[in-house]
Order: structure tokens, then C-alpha cells, then sequence
């Protein structure tokens, strides 16, 4: 077992293991023994799970446990990969509160619209929903024929927003799930572009950096975001955000309420409902977040453990928010594990992960 660092706000040690190699638990005396069946789990997230870097637990707007691998620490920023779907989709819903978009209008890419474009049916809801019928092909094989690796690494950097755009219709819009970090580009341009009609990189990424700040991050208390921006000025809405590990709880804390830790609404209720409620192709899918349901494929939270009101931003190499509303005693738990898991065992760490979020059953004693 790895040594694992952990450090909470007050000395209320609860288990130093005697092992020299073993994590030492401090955690946060306002959760009192609450914390205590999600210990053993928590430990499994950093024993049997390949580099675990971070774990952070907010219980009822309690942080009730932190814990860094070494190495890691505060003052790291950690990469979203695709968490950053969901912070995307929490943008839009801004411009959706203040009726500058319409959910359920055809998407403004003004490159969808010539006479005879079977694209211009397209929605912002089935862009949110992942079922825009736009052929992406998200995991290739090889790997980097994937449209997501060329369009973000390899060919298309200078310009990902219109490569991703530039793709032909496959299926009906609203009549197929596909799960696609270019839909996500899309949607971070669609803002950009209600934002502003520059052209300028620097002035397109700058006014999106200031709307993000000014209507999420700051309400929200998130401190430390850093935004990637492609050679025009697109956010990377689909992959790269870098946060710190108790920022990344923060935007957790959002999605239990909608509101901040100040109590302060940052997230419309009925956006946040339209977040959570299934695809219509997808019930594990919501809003470009995942929900804690059976759906198509391999489930990408834990069904069968926690409530089903659970949901996830869930992220390449297991980046994973928790925020599940109805556990703990009162406002819900924020599970927040960051670190370097290769896809083929993430399911385990997924099963420990529900573990952690079961250990919060408000009918557990």
C-alpha cells in the first residue's frame, strides 16, 4: 500500500494505522462517526486503485475528509479531461436563464443553416443530450483515428470548433446516443459566439474566461480555474479545465442544489432538473452529466448503490465528481477522486467509489 498523505481542517484523528506505509485519517469533527463506514473504502481508493491522487469529502457542506497521495497537495490544479462537459453545459444554462439561447431551438451554428442542410434540425437539447446525430467517432481504433485525439492533438488544434462542426449527419438529430467530446467544443463555441462576434482568439477567449468567472466560478467560491482555448479562441469545452482539488468540490457542491456554499443560487432550479433528467436515448445520461441508472452500455456510475439521484461528471482516467443530493442528513455529499486509473479498471474503482457514496444511506445506522 501506498503512503498516502491526508489533511483535514481540525485534529480529530480517527484510525492512524500502525503500518509506517499505511494513510493516516484526520478528518472534520462535525460529521462525528457518520464518516466512519466510508473510511475503509476511501483506504481501497488509494490501495487497490492505480494512482489515486486526490480524494476530497463534503458531507451536509461539511469537508469532511482530504487526502493526497505524495507528491500532490493544494497547490496542484488537476486536469478535468471530461468533467469539463458538465462545467460546459452549466455555462449554457446561464445564456438559456438570461433568453440569449432556447433549449429547444434549432442550434445557432450558422454553418448548419444553408438551403438543404439536414443539420439545421439540430438542437441545443440534443447537443446537451449527446444525440445530435453528427458522426463523431469519440474512441477509435487505432485510438488515434479517433475524430476526439485528431481533433484535440493532432490536426485540427488551430481550429477544433470547426472541425467539429465540419462533420456530416449520420442519424436523425434526437434519435441516437453518441457520446462526443466534439458535441461538448460545439456547445463552448455556441457560447463564445453569443458572447461575441470576434474573430480575435485573444478577445474570444478573454470574454469567455470573464463570463465563466463572473457567472460560475466566483458565485460558486472556485478560486483557481484555469481554461484551455484552441488557436481560435475556443474553450476546450469538452476536456481541459484545470482546478484545484477543493475547487472541484465546489462545482460538486453546485450540483446538489444549485447553490453556493453561501447559500446563494448559482444554477437555475429548473436548469439543474434539465441536467439531471434522462436522455431520451440514453437514461444514464442527462444533461452532459451521468446519472446513477441503468442505460446503454456499461454503466458509467455505480447502479445498485446509492441513490439513484446520484450524478457524475466523470472524466478520462477516472476524474470523478460525486454529488448525490439525498445521502448524508441534510444538504447531500460531494465525493470528489482524482487521479491516473487506464479505463479497463474503472469499473472497480467505480464499485469502491459507490461504496463511499452507500457508506452516506440516511437509512444506515
Amino acid at each position: 500500500m501506498r503512503k498516502v498523505a491526508l489533511a483535514v481542517m481540525l485534529p480529530l484523528l480517527i484510525g492512524a494505522s500502525e503500518a509506517a506505509d499505511a494513510p493516516a485519517f484526520t478528518v472534520k469533527a462535525c460529521t462525528g462517526a457518520r464518516l466512519g463506514p466510508a473510511l475503509e473504502p476511501v483506504k481501497r481508493l488509494f490501495a487497490d486503485h492505480a494512482e489515486t491522487r486526490a480524494v476530497l469529502i463534503v458531507a451536509d457542506g461539511c469537508p469532511a475528509l482530504k487526502a493526497y497521495a505524495p507528491g500532490y497537495s493544494d497547490y496542484n490544479r488537476f486536469i478535468s479531461w471530461s468533467m469539463a462537459k458538465s462545467v460546459t453545459a452549466i455555462l449554457v444554462g446561464e445564456l438559456v436563464a438570461d433568453g440569449r439561447l432556447q433549449l429547444d431551438a434549432p442550434a445557432p451554428i450558422a454553418e448548419w443553416h444553408g438551403v438543404g442542410d439536414p443539420r439545421a434540425a439540430i438542437t441545443l437539447r440534443q447537443l446537451l443530450n449527446m444525440s445530435s446525430g453528427l458522426q463523431h467517432i469519440e474512441v477509435g481504433n487505432p485510438i488515434e483515428a479517433s475524430d476526439t485525439n485528431q481533433t484535440l492533438f493532432v490536426a485540427d488544434t488551430e481550429a477544433m470548433a470547426a472541425a467539429a462542426i465540419g462533420h456530416r449527419l449520420e442519424a436523425r438529430p434526437g434519435s441516437r446516443f453518441n457520446y462526443s467530446s466534439l458535441t461538448s467544443i460545439i456547445l463552448a463555441e455556441i457560447i463564445t459566439r453569443t458572447l461575441t462576434d470576434s474573430r480575435d482568439p485573444r478577445t474570444r477567449a478573454q470574454i469567455y474566461t470573464a463570463f465563466a468567472r463572473e457567472r460560475l466560478f466566483r458565485p460558486a467560491g472556485v478560486r483557481n480555474a484555469v481554461l484551455e482555448y484552441d488557436g481560435a479562441g475556443t474553450q476546450i469545452g469538452g476536456s481541459l479545465m484545470h482546478m484545484t482539488l477543493d475547487d472541484w468540490g465546489r462545482i460538486g457542491g453546485l450540483l446538489l442544489d444549485g447553490r453556493g456554499a453561501d447559500g446563494a443560487q448559482v444554477i437555475a432550479p429548473e436548469w439543474l432538473a434539465f441536467m439531471k433528467t434522462p436522455s431520451p436515448t440514453n437514461a444514464q445520461y442527462g444533461g452532459h452529466i451521468w446519472l446513477n441508472r441503468p442505460g446503454i452500455g456499461r454503466a458509467a456510475l455505480f447502479f445498485g448503490k446509492g441513490p439513484a439521484s446520484a450524478v457524475g461528471m466523470n472524466g478520462h482516467l477516472g476524474q470523478l465528481v460525486i454529488a448525490s443530493p439525498d445521502s448524508g442528513q441534510g444538504r447531500g455529499v460531494v465525493i470528489v477522486r482524482l487521479g491516473n486509473t487506464p479505463n479497463m479498471r474503472n469499473p472497480a474503482m467505480m464499485q469502491t467509489l459507490g461504496d463511499v457514496t452507500a457508506a452516506f444511506d440516511r437509512g444506515r445506522r
